[in-house]
């Protein structure tokens, strides 16, 4: 993950007088300005807080009316969404995403404390943001998820707080995090046959995600997804499987175009279009019907005559959703990324240890709202390897 400048981190070392928290400030100013080095890592680790009763926590109330100027970029897209990743850890290895051995992770300390969670996440929601997505990682086997939960949907102001999960753990779990205030879900599944499935994620666990899938419907969450990142030679041969679940389960199964980077260059070679699943779908089933998308969504939605669910295509790669981009990322590391695809990130963690108040996080948050770029963070072109 995208770490602060050293030369950053001294100068806030240095800020140790009765004005620090001006200092500090302008500390985070000047390190957004700059461009800020990287390190990969895929989790979020973190400080792990007992669970408290969901019937005794108070409501958060914010002390403030909405100011979504600083939600607003330049070029005029208002972002009402923000995907918090609540730990760097996993409880799989999927080929894609990690390693068979793990990456390294952060240290504890360099991680945004569940206080410091709430406390950004309320700074947004009175910004104007009104949904939020908890991620990870795997934000399940975070141990006080519940109380986050319980605290974030809290916020005065928030519609949606939703989670996306690989679902190993998740049955158990989802009547208390039900209770605490989360009312969306979305599951990674790759695949519906188990021996690939140990194969794809290096572990065993295909029959607890389908429990969680089924214990999501049967408790009434308002919105449940399969999200399936569609890999060729991998799971291509399964589209219609899963198109086949939506006809009884009131699910909206996703199907994600693979985003092939590795390393410098985009490696086409497992990568499936949009265009040539949604030619295998219509191949199979009949009255594939177009749904009304709302102008920030991500995802090109469907119904299919005699379904009970969905279908949707994530077209990330060949039909870019940039112009209506409404999203933020917080990392679990406390730095604000403002555009998947791009290098820049700029620290909260540490203007909030330095003593920067809240006028002045917003001040940090704008102004790195503002730097967003128009498409795939000003990346025009891409480099293809592969056949």
């Amino acid at each position: 993950m995208m770490m602060m400048p050293l030369r950053c981190l001294s100068e806030l070392a240095r800020r140790r007088r009765p004005d620090r928290a001006v200092d500090a400030m302008r500390v985070g100013l000047r390190c957004l300005m700059s461009t800020c080095p990287s390190t990969e890592a895929t989790d979020d680790s973190q400080r792990l807080y007992a669970t408290s009763s969901c019937a005794n926590v108070p409501e958060v109330a914010p002390s403030e009316a909405p100011l979504s100027d600083m939600l607003v970029d330049s070029f005029g897209r208002f972002h009402n969404y923000l995907r918090i990743s609540l730990t760097e850890r996993c409880n799989l290895r999927c080929h894609y995403c990690m390693p068979a051995q793990g990456v390294q992770l952060t240290p504890n300390s360099q991680l945004l404390s569940h206080d410091e969670i709430i406390r950004v996440a309320g700074l947004f929601v009175t910004s104007g943001v009104d949904k939020i997505r908890l991620t990870g990682g795997e934000p399940t086997i975070r141990k006080d998820i519940e109380d986050i939960c319980l605290h974030l949907s809290g916020l005065k102001g928030l519609k949606t707080l939703a989670m996306t999960m690989n679902g190993l753990v998740l049955s158990k779990k989802l009547p208390r995090l039900k209770e605490c205030g989360l009312n969306a879900l979305n599951i990674s599944l790759d695949t519906l046959v188990p021996a690939k499935f140990e194969f794809m994620t290096r572990r065993k666990g295909h029959s607890r995600v389908m429990e969680s899938v089924d214990a999501s419907i049967q408790l009434g969450f308002q919105s449940v997804k399969v999200n399936c990142v569609v890999m060729r030679g991998m799971n291509d041969d399964e589209i219609c499987d899963f198109v086949e679940m939506t006809r009884d389960k009131p699910v909206n199964v996703r199907f994600i175009e693979f985003m092939p980077f590795d390393g410098n260059v985009w490696n086409v070679k497992k990568f499936v279009p949009y265009a040539e699943i949604m030619d295998k779908v219509r191949q199979r089933f009949k009255g594939v019907e177009r749904l009304q998308d709302h102008p920030s969504e991500t995802a090109k939605n469907f119904k299919i005559d005699g379904h009970a669910g969905t279908i949707s295509f994530i077209t990330s790669m060949t039909e870019h959703f940039c112009a209506g981009c409404n999203r933020l990322r917080l990392l679990a590391d406390g730095n604000l990324k403002v555009c998947l695809f791009g290098p820049s990130e700029v620290s909260l963690r540490e203007p909030i240890r330095a003593g920067v108040d809240d006028v002045g996080l917003r001040e940090i948050i704008s102004a790195a709202v503002k730097r967003k770029k128009a498409k795939h963070a000003g990346m025009l072109k891409v480099k293809a390897s592969g056949d």
